[in-house]
């Protein structure tokens, strides 16, 4: 969720389970480390436990791997000294499989919790490929995160085989009862 919500999903959600995750550096992953790193300290303060943070696409297609570790990097020790974990999406269906490789390595190196697709904002979502290419190089100690296009059982039973630790889809319900969902989203 944007950062303007989490501070009242949190007080919806006191006494519960259910954790509040915010997104930062929504939808585009494309301004300054720093505001990207104030973005998430906000959303910790207000109540996220955890942080989606959009990498900076651009920066990686550029060949810019150095600032976009540096970028990941810190969002990452903000969260971490907040207590939070940290997800990186890649928007894996706008890189190659080079690509999507060096991301991977960039947000271990960086000292991400989790490498995820997607963020349901471009053009498509997890696939199967994706999560074992993301899997094979982060190892089996940061997590993998499979997001859009999971709408049904099957699919998110194929996301997990492939090494996806969590799913994201809109689909939740229809897929624990194990019927269909919609967009997948």
């Amino acid at each position: 969720m944007n950062g303007t919500w989490v501070r009242r999903c949190r007080e919806i959600l006191q006494g519960s389970d259910v954790l509040v995750c915010a997104v930062v550096g929504f939808p585009l992953g494309a301004m300054v480390p720093e505001a990207k790193s104030f973005e998430a300290r906000r959303a910790i303060e207000d109540g996220a436990s955890e942080i989606d943070m959009v990498m900076n696409v651009g920066a990686l297609k550029s060949g810019d791997h150095e600032y976009v570790r540096r970028d990941i990097e810190a969002v990452a020790q903000t969260c971490h000294a907040l207590g939070a974990r940290l997800k990186v999406i890649l928007e894996t269906a706008l890189l190659t499989d080079p690509e999507k490789e060096a991301a991977c390595q960039l947000a271990k190196a960086a000292g991400a919790d989790y490498v995820k697709t997607s963020t349901g904002f471009s053009k498509g979502g997890a696939t199967a490929a994706d999560v074992a290419l993301m899997r094979r190089v982060v190892g089996p100690a940061m997590g993998v995160k499979a997001s859009g296009g999971v709408r049904d059982l099957d699919g998110a039973r194929t996301m997990i085989a492939a090494g996806a630790t969590r799913l994201g889809a809109s689909a939740s319900v229809q897929i624990v009862q194990g019927g269909k969902g919609g967009s997948g989203y």
